[in-house]
């Protein structure tokens, strides 16, 4: 096989791993495929959306086997007309290491104080039930009855969103 028919099947091959598990979907959709979709429904919206808009949504399967599809969207205008201090509270809640930590243990099916106390470098219980207070407090996680916790649905994909915009 000559060189050149040894590289364009590397890349085909290559291509074919990056793509795997991903939803096939039309070229003609190209790779910006929700930004159009969110232009579209901008352009739609008329004036009170000439500024632009934000969208982030997600379908995700947990380790725990529950699913969870959202989607959110807002305008720009929006977005910078508000008091941003109002996120202040949530977003501190996430800015321990062991509550986010206790996060992702949590959505991967490790429920009860008990539990999330067996782990390494967690902390002594006391600490795990005040990061579990912060979290709860900030809307991040709820109780389900007999010391159960967990995200609630309405929040697995922003938190997903929030740890990818997080990403260096």
């Amino acid at each position: 096989m000559e060189l050149e028919e040894r590289v364009a099947e590397l890349e085909r091959r290559m291509a074919a791993l990056e793509s795997a598990g991903r939803p096939e979907r039309a070229p003609a959709e190209g790779d910006f495929w929700a930004l159009d979709g969110l232009k579209a429904e901008l352009a739609e919206a008329g004036a009170a959306a000439e500024d632009g808009g934000v969208l982030f949504t997600g379908a995700v399967r947990l380790p725990t086997a529950e699913r969870y599809e959202w989607q959110f969207g807002a305008l720009a205008e929006d977005l910078l007309d508000r008091d941003w201090s109002e996120a202040a509270d949530s977003f501190a809640a996430l800015g321990h290491p062991v509550r986010l930590r206790l996060l992702r243990e949590i959505l991967g099916g490790r429920r009860t104080a008990a539990e999330l106390a067996e782990l390494e470098e967690i902390g002594t219980t006391g600490q795990i039930y005040h990061h579990l207070r912060q979290l709860t407090a900030a809307g991040w996680l709820h109780t389900t009855g007999r010391g159960r916790h967990e995200v609630p649905g309405a929040r697995v994909v922003p938190l997903l969103v929030l740890l990818t915009a997080a990403r260096p």
